[in-house]
């Protein structure tokens, strides 16, 4: 007989690898990641709403969860396994807006607090409330327990009702369709059916073969879930055909030994409003007060359960921990294509600069205007224009050379799109006009240093320095100029510190064009340190195994 080990050290494993899981981020749109994000809500599921409260509460009710498609008679066959209408059914679909859980008075605080599916506000009617559903847990006098949430600010609520003929340590769970429209009674559907200790999925005579039943039955015998299935709403006609068909389907995927329980036809199962005959569903209750009631058979399906969802971790783990590389690896190359283009385009700054590029155009015809045509000031702001001009173009550049390189990557769809080059050009040309200033600064500095009578003009000192850093060899006669009115070593000073300052300003420049790229990307925080923590934790979970 399989048993649980509910050892501390197995749990504290498991609540580690839960937080684990917890903490991964998957924001890039990788083809993997809708199903990864959908394996890592499954894992915190059963996690949260399963195996861990399962591991530390072992002696809590069995917990069935009925699960189907939509029209299944989900509700109607819970309302008739208790007795009582305690779930609404009819014709309108979605019926199972807000799920139903179902236990024996004894058995309510097991669900009335937080153990499992912390995230279901509690709704419930008081013992002694007699009103008629569908107004029982909505009335005055309803009582709601909040929880917390794993989906968002919405809420979203489990209503509870307690009946004195459903066996003590058996609970009834009412879930959503999983084949809703509603995407969120979808996700609901799979959450529930994760913390259930055994899976009743009910199908119909007309949807047996309906691929989203099948996809269910196909990952309960992947997580070697206790599985019981229904076929309901058999006419008494082709029962005996449909029952065959249905076992060979069973059998085929290797369902064959799951129980397998049929409910004809009846008058009470159109429009859903009434009971079906105890006969009808009395095979299916003695199963479940079976293995509710029997020590055996109850550690059985619940050990079943809980050693099966914890050998899947051994597969989905290292799923997720795929996926997180994949992100990673992603943003390691959107980021390197960022990178490479800015240091290439730094490089082809550089080179132009030597090559006298600044001095070109307006800025050409003012230095050969100076100073007879020209003053300093005017050729300042010329060479300072084409200073931004020639970085605003190694931006452009960068920027297109990483938008071909980022439509290979699906991955850059999540990032947004580049700023207009209009922002680009403003903050270029604010941060020359600020290195601009500090070299007006350094000049002023050396030339209040100097012992000349009268002074050299530090406007005239500033322009020829400016045009000897970034003339190249156009400009060499700048620098003779320079020496002339400040000295031989006060120009060798003036333009080593100088040329400081132009290669800090163009990397600053570039370095910071290149971060704002970056920028969206690095609020993601795709890092590779979750992929590691995830095969860490469940190794240490396979060594408490």
């Amino acid at each position: 007989m399989v048993t649980l080990d509910v050892r501390p050290q197995l749990l504290d494993a498991l609540s580690a690898l839960r937080d684990r899981v917890a903490s991964v981020r998957l924001p890039l749109p990788l083809p993997g990641a809708p199903r990864a994000r959908q394996t890592r809500a499954e894992l915190l599921a059963q996690l949260d709403d399963y195996l861990v409260p399962r591991l530390k509460s072992p002696e809590a009710p069995l917990l069935a969860v009925v699960g189907g498609s939509t029209g299944a008679g989900k509700s109607t066959l819970v309302n008739s396994l208790v007795g009582r209408q305690v779930s609404e059914a009819g014709v309108l679909r979605p019926t199972t807006r807000v799920p139903v859980l179902v236990c024996h008075p004894d058995d309510h605080h097991w669900f009335a607090g937080m153990r499992i599916l912390p995230d279901l506000l509690r709704v419930w009617a008081p013992p002694d409330e007699d009103e008629p559903y569908p107004d029982r847990g909505r009335g005055r006098g309803a009582t709601r327990h909040a929880g917390r949430g794993r989906s968002g600010s919405t809420t979203r609520e489990l209503r509870i009702e307690t009946v004195t003929g459903l066996p003590r340590g058996l609970a009834l769970l009412d879930a959503p369709d999983i084949d809703s429209l509603v995407v969120e009674n979808r996700t609901l559907a799979a959450e529930l059916i994760c913390a259930a200790d055994v899976w009743v999925m009910v199908t119909t005579a007309s949807r047996y073969a309906d691929a989203v039943p099948w996809h269910m039955l196909r990952t309960a015998k992947q997580y070697k879930a206790t599985l019981v299935t229904v076929l309901d709403r058999v006419p008494h006609q082709v029962l005996a055909e449909v029952s065959r068909q249905y076992g060979a389907l069973l059998t085929r995927a290797g369902l064959g030994d799951v129980p397998r329980f049929t409910v004809p036809e009846l008058p009470e199962s159109a429009g859903g409003g009434g009971l079906l005959p105890a006969s009808a569903v009395a095979p299916l209750g003695a199963w479940l007060a079976h293995h509710a009631e029997d020590p055996a058979a109850r550690q059985y399906a619940v050990s079943r359960t809980a050693l099966g969802a914890l050998d899947s971790l051994r597969r989905r783990m290292p799923e997720l921990a795929s996926a997180v590389a994949a992100q990673y690896a992603a943003a390691v190359r959107l980021t390197t294509a960022v990178e490479d283009a800015y240091r290439r385009e730094g490089k082809r700054v550089r080179a132009r600069l030597d090559h006298g590029a600044v001095l070109a155009g307006d800025a050409l015809t003012r230095w050969r205007g100076y100073p007879l045509d020209t003053t300093a000031d005017e050729l300042l702001d010329s060479l300072a224009e084409s200073l931004a001009a020639l970085l605003q173009c190694a931006v452009a550049a960068a920027e297109e050379r990483i938008a071909e390189a980022w439509r290979r990557e699906p991955a850059a769809g999540a990032l947004p799109a580049p700023a207009a080059d209009r922002e680009a050009a403003e903050r270029i040309g604010l941060a020359v006009r600020r290195w601009r200033r500090v070299l007006e600064e350094l000049a002023e500095e050396e030339v209040a240093a100097l012992d000349r009578q009268p002074p050299p003009d530090p406007d005239a000192v500033t322009a020829l320095l400016a045009a000897a850093l970034l003339g190249g060899r156009r400009a060499r006669p700048a620098g003779e100029k320079l020496a002339e009115r400040i000295g031989v070593q006060a120009a060798v000073r003036l333009r080593d510190r100088g040329g400081e300052l132009v290669a800090e300003h163009l990397e600053e420049v570039l370095r910071t064009e290149r971060d704002r790229r970056l920028a969206p990307l690095e609020a993601l925080e795709v890092t590779p340190e979750p992929q590691a923590e995830l095969i860490a934790a469940l190794s240490v979970l396979q060594k408490e195994r």
